[in-house]
């Protein structure tokens, strides 16, 4: 009973709160938790891939430096400009058409020379691009 005193008409006095509602809410919020976990946990796609007993994958990898000063440095030469840059990007995505890129640039460099060795580096066909990092040491 929810209400008290010596009358049970409107006048009353609330002494108790019906919890029922509240606990069929939460009922209702778990059940879609769990469910919902359980989704997100399945991978969407299984697969069963094949196992190899001698497996050797090279990758090949088009390094591109670029210093704050001085000319941009593909796998360790110099290239003078952006045309020869291209060439040689051309050339070695032909030999291989998987060929990954990745661009290493000093942290002061503008980053408008970044992008525009990218486009340049697109432009030649490569669309396997990445950016090289080094590891921040932790501090002591």
């Amino acid at each position: 009973m929810a209400a008290s005193g010596p009358e049970n008409g409107n006048g009353g006095i609330i002494s108790g709160i019906n919890v029922t509602p509240l606990v069929d809410v939460m009922l209702v919020l778990l059940i879609i938790f769990i469910v919902t976990a359980k989704i997100i946990v399945l991978p969407a796609v299984k697969l069963d891939l094949p196992k190899a007993t001698q497996s050797e994958q090279t990758q090949v990898v088009f390094s591109v430096l670029i210093p704050v000063q001085g000319p941009t440095l593909v796998d360790g030469d110099p290239v003078q400009d952006d045309t020869a840059l291209l060439d040689l990007a051309k050339r070695a995505e032909t030999k291989d058409p998987d060929l990954r890129a990745v661009i290493n640039a000093d942290a002061a460099v503008p980053h408008g020379r970044v992008i525009h060795v990218l486009d340049v580096l697109k432009s030649a066909g490569i669309v396997h691009i990445a950016f090289g990092t080094v590891p921040e040491e932790p501090p002591r």
